[in-house]
């Protein structure tokens, strides 16, 4: 009796160590489970600059391509000061282009004739002063008179000297300083000009990247501030999944693992993902996270790629993540593809 109780203890010993082996077997082929949430990232759009909204080409839940304008501000009072700098910007053009040709030749003539005429003047200003000095002499005019004619000489000298440095400064032309103001000038011009262009180009909201119109802020008519939001764009293209690992499993996730994705709204349909970034920091399990695991033990977020072209995946949206440690890895993770 008492030998039949110890063979009947040693074979329920090795059906329970074989049952146990071919569950852990189980859990292996079974893989990883992941619990977690679709995290879709979100953009503000917003104007660079104020003004009032003149169209609004988009509603929520529209679908928009990179680059596809939205929304439009009332451009008048931009492009009539664009177009009073483009003037102001020609105007100080032709006077840099003048400065730099320098003088032209006729004005260089004139100035030579200025000299001339100067010194003929001159010239006949001496002779009289001599008359005047030799009838000065026989008391036949005053004292006065030959200083009158002195006077004149020393007056149509200067007048020489002056006509002299005048054609010297048409001849050599303008001065490298003024030139070089004036270049300043026209770069300021032409800088302000394409700034106020840029603010034209600008009262078009464009979308940064393809996603859908989760909300539509502001109205038609409505004065827009500069950075307040008119739209919010989610970003879809790809969602994330934000899910955390035990650190046991931590080992067996490597980035650009392929992975499964499942949800209960579509439980019978599974979404293609892969592993595109693991936390180097431990953390607590969120409260978000449903798990069966304690809420106090220490996991590490993962970040999972995926993608829906039929706009299934919700923001907030709970998953469950089945990962094949011994799956293959994706080469080059995309949606490209993906219908």
């Amino acid at each position: 009796m008492h030998r039949l109780l110890v063979v009947f203890l040693f074979v329920v010993g090795a059906c329970v160590v074989s049952c146990n082996g071919e569950k852990k077997h189980g859990g292996e082929e079974k893989g990883i489970i992941l619990f977690g949430n679709v995290d879709i990232r979100e953009v503000q759009l917003a104007f660079q600059d104020g003004g009032r909204i003149a169209r609004l080409l988009v509603d929520e839940g529209a679908t928009v391509k990179p680059g596809q304008v939205v929304a439009e501000l009332d451009p008048t009072r931009l492009q009539l000061e664009a177009e009073r700098l483009e003037a102001e910007r020609k105007a100080q053009a032709q006077l840099l282009a003048k400065l730099e040709n320098g003088s032209r030749p006729q004005e260089i003539t004139k100035a030579r004739a200025g000299l001339d005429s100067a010194k003929a003047s001159l010239k006949e200003a001496r002779l009289n002063l001599k008359r005047v000095q030799v009838l000065r002499v026989t008391n036949r005019i005053s004292q006065q008179d030959v200083d009158s004619a002195r006077a004149k000489v020393e007056v149509l000298e200067a007048s020489v000297r002056a006509a002299e440095d005048t054609l010297s400064l048409v001849v050599e032309g303008p001065r490298s300083e003024d030139i070089q103001s004036a270049q300043a000038s026209l770069q300021a011009l032409t800088a302000a000009r394409n700034l106020a262009r840029e603010r034209v180009e600008d009262t078009q909201l464009h979308a940064p990247a393809a996603g859908e119109i989760r909300t539509r802020i502001l109205e038609k008519g409505a004065m827009a501030s500069a950075g307040s939001p008119v739209f919010t764009l989610a970003l879809t293209d790809p969602l994330y999944v934000r899910a955390y690992v035990n650190e046991p499993d931590l080992g067996s996730l490597h980035a650009g693992m392929n992975v499964q994705i499942y949800t209960d709204s579509y439980p019978n349909k599974s979404y293609q993902g892969w592993i595109g970034y693991i936390s180097s920091t431990a953390e607590f399990t969120p409260k978000t996270v449903e798990t069966t695991e304690l809420r106090t033990k220490l996991v590490y977020r993962v970040r999972i790629l995926t993608c829906d072209p039929q706009n299934e995946l919700r923001l907030g949206m709970p998953v469950t993540v089945m990962v094949d440690p011994s799956g293959v890895t994706a080469k080059s993770p995309s949606c490209q593809g993906e219908e």
